[in-house]
């Protein structure tokens, strides 16, 4: 179907690439040493699914789209390739990487050059499919869709191939409706819509009337936005300063008409461009990279972390991988779990103890962890490691960690001297830090002689011993474990001791020494004693975790736990919930950096602050927060099935100090994911706005069970932009929904 010649206009047409990737080749699949089968792929027409053939019933169609891949690697990178072929066809071998919990696929090629190529390819593909913006993207999903329609390919489209093609893209229309699209569109009277009369169709379903109020209201200079008309609309609507050199600039980057542009006016179609800008979405832009004070100390930052970051699923016999390392690494997590066990051959293993989840070896994590730590982020890495090993093996992992991580590896204090105090994210840029067990203070290592025959004993970490409370009190006993001097020496600024309350923790922990908090410990504190953590947070380093019961790795609401200044909240990075869309939310600015700045309130010794009784402070700066739900596009299916059509409904959640937290939610729209529209106003009271974060989540509505989850998008209350602003969509996994969204109007007004 060349009607629209949209391919052309992306780019995504004409180039050896493609080319190469939609004439296909056959492929080694990799599952197992003995499993290793010649498999066809090729791009399909659509430019974006990928199809390979199965041998298996009923599975002749087996395809991938290139939107959920998250990377592509030559060569042996991943655990299957390493697993399953020897060193010598390194050359021949890639991986596909996906989102989520798909398995990778490992595949080789004939040779080094075509296994080059297809990695290339892919990579070149798949960036070219990111660089599209909203607009684009939705162009080419309708195109794809306006294919997939036109059942026998003659690039014609008859009445029930429009109903069809309707039932793709997410929108039920009755049959008068469709009709009537149909006989406006069919100028020809032909019976069938070809040509410039699919491209009308097209603009038919494209048209935003949302949007077109918007624009008449301010479209004064013959019925074209002017620069100074620009000017009005980004001061009144978008309340953000605006120049006429400002305007200008608009109109030069998205006026698609060179008529228009010569005049310095904007068109509707330049004004619908400008409003899908990155710098013009819900997201500050200022606030996308790093723009907060790096140089403090590392405690004074709340810090993205990971629970068991080994498991792929669950707790107790799901897989551990290196892969589970990288994908939490890559979104930015900064402190990341090693749970190790004695394994085989004196080399130390990974798994969660007694279960029966797979394990993998100490020091392939380790250079999992050294290869991805900073691609996401510059800002230091801890290792958090529970300990079970032997003295022996405790020697191998110091010895995997210092011959791997090299002068990364912080294994003495920055500067000269015992120090006084954390260094910053800014000093530790590119650095690991070991967090765990230690024979002796930190000072002992400054003394003139450093006593020789130290006790080896150290009492076992914090999560092996899980136990009731009153029960650990009763036998009064702590398990005992050796600890290699190696792997002491190690730990500098992240000490593991036990918790014995806010007055002994006063008198007689050091601020390198840091405990952790089972779930609700945690939160009996943050509720009771809010103050007082807040206090003990601002000298020393918290982390949190789930509760052992949870073997399902569900997690915990991390917002109470940052209210009360703790900065390492552990949660589950493998499990998509609404926990780790907050955790994605709360970590989104500053540079996906996984450090966010505490507000000066929980980084003074002296503060007042509590969250739960909230008295007067500098932290109470009450907002009015003024929402308009106004439509969405594009929202996929949640059920697959061809006959399954949304029904959209659109809920603002509000997270932060107990009186902050709030939801409201629009009513649904029947039979409709292409345009709802809702026009539905929410106002919120906002108390402590540096703590508070929103998220909008669209549903599916269900009158009989519990509504379906559609897409999500979380930011810092802060860092919205007011004004009318699309609002991008994640999936449950975190990644972006390339051609769906929301569009709201935002107002946030000091409350007088």
């Amino acid at each position: 179907m060349e009607t629209n010649g949209l391919e052309t206009k992306h780019g995504l047409e004409g180039d050896l690439d493609l080319r190469f990737l939609l004439q296909g080749g056959d492929l080694l699949k990799v599952r197992s040493t003995s499993w290793k089968k010649t498999r066809y792929f090729r791009l399909q027409e659509d430019c974006k699914t990928v199809w390979h053939e199965s041998k298996k019933t009923f599975k002749s169609n087996q395809t991938f789209s290139l939107d959920d891949v998250s990377a592509v690697r030559l060569g042996r990178q991943s655990e299957g390739l390493r697993k399953y072929t020897e060193e010598q066809v390194e050359s021949r071998c890639f991986a596909i990487i996906f989102k989520g919990r798909r398995k990778n696929l490992d595949l080789i090629a004939s040779s080094e050059a075509e296994a080059k190529q297809w990695v290339n390819s892919l990579q070149k593909t798949i960036s070219n499919m990111n660089n599209l913006n909203t607009q684009q993207h939705t162009e080419h999903w309708i195109f794809n869709c306006l294919r997939k329609a036109d059942k026998n390919k003659d690039d014609k489209m008859t009445q029930t191939e429009v109903k069809n093609f309707l039932h793709l893209i997410n929108i039920e229309v009755d049959d008068d409706y469709a009709e009537m699209l149909f006989k406006q569109c069919d100028t020809s009277k032909s019976g069938y819509l070809a040509g410039k009369e699919i491209e009308h169709f097209y603009d038919l379903l494209t048209h935003r009337e949302e949007i077109d109020m918007i624009y008449e209201a301010y479209a004064k200079t013959s019925s074209y936005v002017s620069a100074e008309n620009m000017v009005e609309f980004l001061l009144i609507e978008q309340r953000q300063k605006a120049t006429l050199a400002d305007a200008l600039k608009i109109i030069e980057k998205n006026e698609p008409d060179e008529t228009a542009k010569a005049n310095k006016l904007l068109s509707k179609d330049g004004f619908l461009m400008y409003l899908h800008q990155p710098e013009v979405m819900i997201l500050n832009l200022e606030h996308k990279d790093v723009f907060q004070d790096m140089s403090q100390p590392l405690n004074h930052y709340f810090i993205s972390s990971s629970h068991n970051t080994y498991l792929m699923e669950d707790q107790l016999k799901g897989p551990s991988s290196t892969e589970a390392y990288i994908k939490a690494l890559v979104k930015g997590c900064r402190c990341v779990e090693l749970d190790c066990w004695d394994g085989s051959d004196d080399e130390p293993v990974i798994y969660h103890g007694y279960t029966l989840t797979s394990k993998i070896l100490f020091k392939d994590a380790i250079k999992a962890i050294k290869e991805y730590a900073f691609k996401t982020s510059d800002y230091p890495v801890i290792l958090s490691l529970e300990n079970h090993c032997s003295v022996e093996q405790q020697e191998v992992m110091a010895h995997h960690m210092s011959s791997i991580l090299g002068s990364a590896l912080v294994t003495s204090p920055l500067g000269s001297g015992m120090p006084q105090n954390f260094p910053s994210p800014e000093e530790l840029k590119g650095k690991f830090l070991i967090k765990g067990k230690r024979l002796n203070k930190l000072e002992a290592s400054f003394a003139a002689e450093a006593a020789a025959d130290e006790d080896t004993d150290v009492t076992e970490e914090e999560e092996s011993n899980d136990e009731d409370e009153e029960e650990e009190k009763k036998s009064k006993k702590k398990k005992k474990l050796k600890l290699a001097k190696e792997l002491s020496n190690m730990v500098i600024y992240c000490k593991s001791v036990h918790f014995h309350g806010f007055e002994d923790s006063r008198e007689n922990q050091s601020f390198y020494e840091m405990s952790s908090f089972k779930e609700q410990k945690a939160m009996k504190l943050a509720e009771d004693s809010a103050n007082e953590y807040i206090c003990h947070n601002v000298d020393k380093l918290s982390r949190t975790y789930p509760a052992g019961s949870r073997t399902d790795s569900s997690n915990y609401n991390p917002v109470p736990l940052w209210n009360a200044g703790c900065q390492i909240v552990a949660l589950n990075f493998q499990t998509s919930c609404t926990d780790m869309d907050v955790n994605q939310g709360r970590f989104l600015v500053n540079g996906k950096s996984g450090y966010i700045l505490k507000p000066a309130y929980l980084r003074d010794r002296a503060t007042e602050f509590d969250p739960i009784t909230l008295t007067r402070g500098e932290w109470l700066k009450h907002k009015m927060f003024h929402v308009m739900v106004i439509s969405a596009h594009q929202l996929p299916k949640v059920n697959k099935k061809k006959s399954s059509i949304v029904d959209p409904l659109v809920k603002v959640e509000i997270y932060g100090v107990p009186s902050d937290v709030a939801v409201k939610e629009t009513n649904h729209i029947e039979n409709n994911g292409f345009n709802p529209a809702w026009n539905e106003n929410f106002q919120f009271d906002v108390y402590v706005p540096e703590l508070a974060l929103v998220r909008f989540v669209v549903e599916d509505y269900d009158s009989m069970s519990d509504n379906e989850f559609v897409g999500q998008y979380t930011l810092p209350f802060n860092s919205l932009q007011m004004g009318y602003r699309h609002v991008p969509l994640l999936n449950k996994n975190g990644d972006v929904l390339p051609s769906a969204g929301l569009f709201v109007h935002i107002m946030v007004l000091d409350d007088e």
